[in-house]
């Protein structure tokens, strides 16, 4: 019996006295209606976001935000509030005022402009709903990712028993890296399971070894898996900000000679600040002789996989035994579309749990996939559709131009700035991000720090071109990320003369002839 037969008998289900039930998404004539109105209601609002705003950001202060939320009451409309009123105010909590990381004028952080049909998935997705952990809740969409998984596998050059799980982002990712190295490691050495029988007394001398410019979710993870911040030891790194091989052999050296145990060695594909690939190969090689876990953070440089002219950078990557990469920085995907992969699938055994109601041990026996084994993570969104989207409507090839657009960008821009006398440039990018500073040379270096960071501060207070900053030895350097294909040359010159302007008006309003010198 339909919803129709059920109406004509008078019997009325959903029950008409609550309006509440026509928000639920379901196959009712009014639902579906009402889907399909706050749909088309909610894409014209954002249509008009990008019809409204031509800047990276509006240059609101943080206090005009907070002032418009402090007579906000969500008790306030117990029954709701019609959608365009939601709408209304939403415009004025947060769109208005949205980072727009689409704008080619946005070069500040690892935030990439989106492919269209990206969130034409993201639209599938939220509907569905799908949870990744059980095959009796994602059926098909299982194999979607399984087949990404294989499919991110072949281009890592990874061996046919590697395995893969989509993640929310590098730090998750990075976490798994050292929670398996740690857990092979006191499996393989003291003969224990440390799921059941936690981490022997020698885990307080267990030490992973990283570059100096490494992501700070090592660190992190070391504290989360009971190692401490003191287990990660930072490597020099060269000229061009990549893991010194020679200084890690000493420093391994070094921390057997002080009775600590080297268990894990994590080589990194594009560094944040400066996007330095470290020597893979090589690193691998030190990793291979001590018999260390190498896991490499290509969260940043995995995009290279796409790219005909670039993908020898990462060469050494398929020696790794687990590898962190995020989609959602060099693929073009939405925020969250990340992964991580192991060079041999048992080593998931590590964080394997059956729990009956979910993945009996029969289930798996029956050859149904078991995702929910290989994470962290229990429920899990379907985040793997937007890549499948993307690689069936794009390409590899399309994404492949997209990647190899950005590092021409960088590498013209740094030619552009290496030449300029009004800049100090530290690094040439080996993937698309350049750290400099604006340092004339009669600007005294005591005074370079403020310089800079006032230059930042204005800009993102004016909001027409967003870059970011970070400290490098203790000083304030600035820092393009360049992510978006659509970003010219003349644009990135534009965004360079808007900051020598910014920079000599503070010089000629705050500093004095004494505090200008000759160098």
């Amino acid at each position: 019996m339909n919803y129709k037969e059920l109406h004509e008998m008078g019997i009325m289900y959903p029950p008409a006295d609550s309006h509440l039930y026509k928000h639920l998404f379901n196959g009712l004539p009014e639902n579906k209606a009402n889907y399909q109105r706050v749909i088309n209601q909610t894409v014209n609002l954002v249509v008009e976001h990008l019809e409204e705003r031509n800047t990276p950001f509006t240059g609101v202060s943080i206090e005009k935000v907070r002032e418009r939320f402090e007579g906000i009451n969500l008790n306030d409309f117990p029954d709701g509030i019609p959608l365009p009123h939601v709408l209304d105010e939403l415009k004025s909590l947060y769109l208005n005022d949205a980072i727009s990381f689409h704008q080619n004028k946005y070069v500040a952080h690892l935030n990439c402009p989106i492919l269209i049909p990206t969130l034409a998935a993201e639209v599938i997705i939220s509907a569905i709903n799908t949870s990744m952990d059980t095959w009796d809740q994602s059926t098909g969409a299982t194999f979607i990712e399984l087949e990404l998984i294989k499919w991110t596998l072949n281009q890592l050059g990874m061996p046919e028993n590697g395995d893969g799980v989509f993640t929310s982002g590098g730090t998750q990712s990075n976490l798994m890296g050292l929670l398996l190295a740690r857990d092979h490691y006191i499996k393989s050495r003291y003969g224990i399971d440390p799921k059941v029988d936690g981490i022997p007394p020698e885990a307080s001398k267990f030490r992973v070894f990283c570059s100096s410019c490494s992501h700070f979710s090592l660190k992190k993870s070391a504290a989360l898996l009971g190692l401490g911040h003191k287990a990660i030891i930072p490597v020099a790194v060269d000229a061009k900000h990549r893991m010194d091989v020679a200084d890690l052999k000493k420093a391994i050296d070094r921390e057997v000679s002080s009775g600590n145990i080297p268990i894990a060695l994590v080589g990194t594909a594009g560094t944040t600040d400066f996007s330095a690939i470290d020597p893979l190969r090589e690193v691998a090689q030190v990793a291979a002789y001590h018999q260390l876990w190498f896991h490499v953070d290509a969260a940043y440089g995995g995009g290279l996989l796409l790219s005909k002219l670039h993908k020898h950078k990462i060469e050494g990557i398929e020696l790794a035994d687990s590898i962190t990469v995020d989609y959602h920085k060099t693929f073009f995907q939405p925020v969250s579309s990340s992964a991580f992969f192991v060079r041999n699938a048992q080593a998931f055994d590590y964080v394997k749990y059956h729990a009956d109601y979910l993945n009996s041990k029969e289930q798996e026996n029956d050859g149904m996939p078991n995702m929910v084994k290989k994470s962290i993570q229990t429920t899990r969104r379907f985040d793997a559709l937007k890549l499948w989207m993307t690689l069936r409507t794009v390409g590899i090839d399309g994404l492949g131009k997209y990647i190899e657009d950005i590092i021409t960008l960088a590498s013209d821009t740094y030619q552009l700035m290496k030449i300029d006398n009004d800049f100090e440039v530290l690094n040439e990018p080996e993937i698309s991000a350049i750290v400099f500073r604006f340092a004339p040379n009669e600007v005294d270096e005591s005074e370079l720090c403020q310089l800079n960071a006032f230059i930042r501060k204005t800009m993102f207070g004016e909001g027409q071109a967003l870059i970011a900053s970070t400290k490098v030895n203790g000083k304030t350097y600035l820092k393009f990320t360049l992510l978006n294909p659509l970003t010219s040359l003349h644009i990135m010159e534009e965004i360079i003369m808007e900051i020598k302007n910014h920079g000599y008006a503070y010089i000629n309003k705050n500093l004095s002839v004494n505090q200008l010198i000759k160098r």
